[in-house]
Parts: structure tokens; C-alpha cells; sequence
């Protein structure tokens, strides 16, 4: 932890390239944070879609993979300004990121640390 400006201890510096979410203005590493772009359709309607491989090519905004960052986000109107455009639907972006959170609350039930025979450590299948 380093000495701020106050005189008070800061947080320790992210390692590796920080971004910051549009939701909450939050300052975080590339690799905790969701990449996404716009993609327009054919009637001209951009839609905000997740890029979770950052790899798409265009600009690109970065938002936390939760719920309440992205509604701020809307509140606040921070896609359009990120985007340089007006962003018209998140539905897609929205299933995404409730999906994923879905998934990860599955995925932390059944890991309880204990396999096969509910014994810990235990190699038995």
C-alpha cells in the first residue's frame, strides 16, 4: 500500500491495464471488467452487446458484469456517451450478464470443496 496525496494509505495499484465501468465509474483491471460494442441491425437500431473475448473491432465501453452497473449505466445515459451514439436496446447485454450470473451461482453451489464420497481430498470418483 502506498502514501496518497492526504497523507493516507491508498489501495495497492492494480496490476496489469485499469479501465473504468460506465455503470458505476469504478476504476478496475481490464480482466474483472466486461467489454462491450455496438452492433447495429438492418432497420438502424444500435444495440449494446457483450464481448466477452475483446475481440470485436469498433469501440469499445467497459462495464462490470452485474445488473445495477448496467442500469446506472442506462440511468445515466454513459452508453451513448461512450459509444459517441445513441444506444437504443440492452436486452441482449442484459441476458448475457444474467445468464452469467446465473451460471457462476450454479457453478458455486456445487463446488462445496467435497467430491465423489463427500470426503475432502478425497481421489474416488
Amino acid at each position: 500500500m502506498g502514501i496518497d496525496r492526504t497523507g493516507l494509505q491508498s489501495d495497492p495499484p492494480v496490476s496489469g491495464p485499469v479501465r473504468t465501468c460506465i455503470g458505476c465509474r469504478g476504476r478496475d483491471s481490464r480482466s474483472t471488467l466486461l467489454r462491450i460494442v455496438v452492433e447495429t441491425d438492418d432497420r438502424g437500431i444500435a444495440t449494446a452487446v457483450p464481448d466477452p473475448r475483446r475481440r470485436v473491432p469498433g469501440r469499445g465501453a467497459w462495464l462490470h458484469a452485474d445488473i445495477a452497473c448496467l442500469d446506472l449505466a442506462v440511468r445515466r445515459r454513459a452508453l451513448s456517451r461512450a459509444f459517441r451514439r445513441p444506444v437504443e436496446a440492452t436486452d441482449a447485454l442484459r441476458a448475457w450478464i444474467e445468464q452469467m450470473a446465473q451460471s457462476q451461482s450454479v457453478r458455486t453451489a456445487t463446488e462445496s470443496g467435497f467430491d465423489a464420497d463427500e470426503h475432502p481430498m478425497s481421489t474416488q470418483q
